[in-house]
This record gives C-alpha cells, sequence and structure tokens, in this order.
C-alpha cells in the first residue's frame, strides 16, 4: 500500500481513513475491533477520531471513540503502525475559548489516557475559535510538540483566509504550522471546498482529509426514498440529499459503478481521491462488508470521462 506524506510533515497515511466517529455509537467496542483488525490488515494506517465523539448518543458524554480506540491499541499492540488523528475545540454547551491554551493542555492529557498512547501523531483544531488568539493556540500546539506528546497538527473547518492568518503567525513566530485541513466535501456538497480554500491548499501544500465524504450514506445508494431512511442512526440527515440533483447523482453514480463492475459508494470515494488536494478521504463503515467495498475504492482509476459524467451531475 503506497502511503501519501501529508503536507510538508513526516507523516504519512495509506488513501483511505477510517472514521472513527462510529465507535460507540452505531458500532460496538466488539465490531469495533473486528474492524479495525481488517482495516490494518489490509495495509491501511491512518485512524480520525475526536475528543467529542460520539456525546450525541443517549447516554453518553464523549471520549467514548477514543477509549475504544486505545482499548483496541492496548488490545492489538499495533499502535505504532498507526497514524491517530484525534481533535479538539468544539465547543460543547456552556464552552468557549476551546483553542485556548488551558483547554488544549487539558484536553491534550484526557486524550492520551483515553487512547492509551503517550503522543498523538495528528492534533486538530475541530473548529476555528475566532475568540482565541490564533498565535496562543499555535505556540500551545508547538509547547506539546516540544514535549513528545502531538507529533504534527492540523486544522478542520478553517476558511482559507483564517488558514492563511495562521501560516503567517506561524512563520512570523518560527512556529509549526497545519500541515492538513479536515473539510466537509463530497460529490452532493462541492461549494465549501471547491474554490478559495482548494486554492489555498493546493497551493501551500496543505493534505485536505475530506469528511461526510459519502453524504452521511446517501451516496452509497442504499437509501433512495423515505422509507429507505426511517429508522436508521442518520436518516435525518440523509433526506436533506433527496433532491432533484441528489438523484441525479445517484444515476450517474448507478452508471458509472456498472462500468467499473463496483458499487456506488466505491465510485463516490474515488471521484473525491481524484480531486486537487485530497490525500485522502475519511469514511466510516459498521461492518465488515462495507469495510471491504470502502478499502477497494482505492484501486479504482476513473477516467476523464467518468469524472466528468460526475461533475455533470453534481452541477
Amino acid at each position: 500500500m503506497n502511503k501519501i506524506p501529508l503536507g510538508k510533515s513526516n507523516l504519512s497515511i495509506a488513501p483511505l481513513i477510517f472514521g472513527g466517529n462510529v465507535f460507540g455509537w452505531t458500532v460496538n467496542e466488539k465490531t469495533s475491533f473486528e474492524l479495525l483488525d481488517e482495516f490494518v490488515a489490509n495495509g491501511f494506517n491512518c485512524i480520525d477520531t475526536a475528543d467529542i465523539y460520539s456525546f450525541w448518543v443517549d447516554g453518553n458524554k464523549g471520549g467514548e471513540s477514543e477509549t475504544i480506540i486505545g482499548n483496541w491499541f492496548k488490545r492489538s499492540g499495533k499502535r505504532k503502525e498507526i497514524v491517530i488523528a484525534t481533535k479538539v475545540g468544539y465547543a460543547m454547551p456552556g464552552q468557549k475559548n476551546c483553542l485556548a491554551r488551558s483547554y488544549i493542555l487539558k484536553s491534550v492529557d484526557e486524550s492520551l489516557k483515553r487512547l492509551q498512547t503517550d503522543y498523538i501523531d495528528l492534533y486538530q483544531s475541530h473548529v476555528d475559535d475566532a475568540e482565541t488568539p490564533m498565535e496562543g493556540t499555535l505556540s500551545t500546539y508547538n509547547e506539546l510538540i516540544k514535549a513528545g506528546k502531538v507529533l504534527e497538527i492540523g486544522c478542520s473547518n478553517f476558511s482559507a483566509k483564517r488558514m492563511a492568518e495562521a501560516k503567517l503567525i506561524a512563520e512570523k513566530n518560527n512556529l509549526k504550522n497545519y500541515s492538513t485541513l479536515q473539510t466537509g466535501y463530497n460529490l452532493y456538497d462541492r461549494e465549501k471546498y471547491e474554490g478559495d480554500q482548494q486554492q489555498y491548499c493546493v497551493e501551500n501544500n496543505i493534505s485536505v482529509i475530506p469528511y461526510f465524504s459519502l453524504a452521511s450514506g446517501f451516496l452509497t445508494g442504499k437509501y433512495r426514498s423515505k422509507e429507505d431512511a426511517k429508522g436508521k442512526a442518520r436518516g435525518g440527515r440523509v433526506e436533506t440529499y433527496f433532491t432533484e440533483k441528489g438523484f441525479k447523482i445517484l444515476n450517474a453514480l448507478d452508471v458509472v459503478a456498472k462500468e467499473y463492475n463496483c458499487n456506488p459508494a466505491e465510485i463516490a470515494l474515488a471521484w473525491l481521491s481524484a480531486q486537487p488536494g485530497i490525500v485522502a478521504p475519511i469514511a466510516s463503515a459498521t461492518n465488515l462488508t462495507q469495510l471491504k467495498s470502502l478499502m477497494k475504492s482505492v484501486s479504482i482509476k476513473l477516467s476523464p470521462t467518468a469524472i466528468e459524467m460526475l461533475n455533470v451531475a453534481s452541477n
């Protein structure tokens, strides 16, 4: 499995990232272990999570995903084979200044404890924090890097303008800057990334690792009516894609998937991987059949004709 460098960092990852938001939500610990075992056995090496996953589940408080991953590290002994990417800074109700030094220092130690490790490969600002001076945030991350608790840093949901500000601050103060960007991007949701974000990342060697790669499951083709989505964990979100545009995309995915003898999800991920700036999509699976399908996507190289067909359908 070829590994791709993350920006200007020393980290390299396989071209698909396992989205750990499902751990402790739609996937229990036993199944999580099975999925991670299979993922790594096939040459993949990056898992994405966050300190708040999966707080939205009744009875959860956040940290469940990191805890499951930490238990898997302990059981499997594979910590050194993995690039673990986690996040800090998503404001829960009543919280603010979540990228301030005190908050980050407290949060990183909590994440390290849950993950049962002494370092985080890629530590990411989950969302921008306009109330906290960026110099303080970057200085804190650099403090963690010097302490060996963090190897590299990334940002999530940052505008091109804010990434440019971070670059200037880092250069002025001789600080390590963000190497990666997480942004919502898929065949349906293209506007946020395609434009200033994409241009900035390509020009500045910022590796993009998009989330919502399959539009909450819509681009798998499993959900084509409200009845299909009824009772599903992401059903409400999936229904927002039941539009004329959405069904045009599914029809195009069906055509291309038939040509490549695979399924729509694999084509949707292959399209995403072919876009400028994208290093590895983040995608989740809840069973081994789904995971094996997602992993097959990295071997699909779409023709310019197939890409154009999908582009037209999604415009």
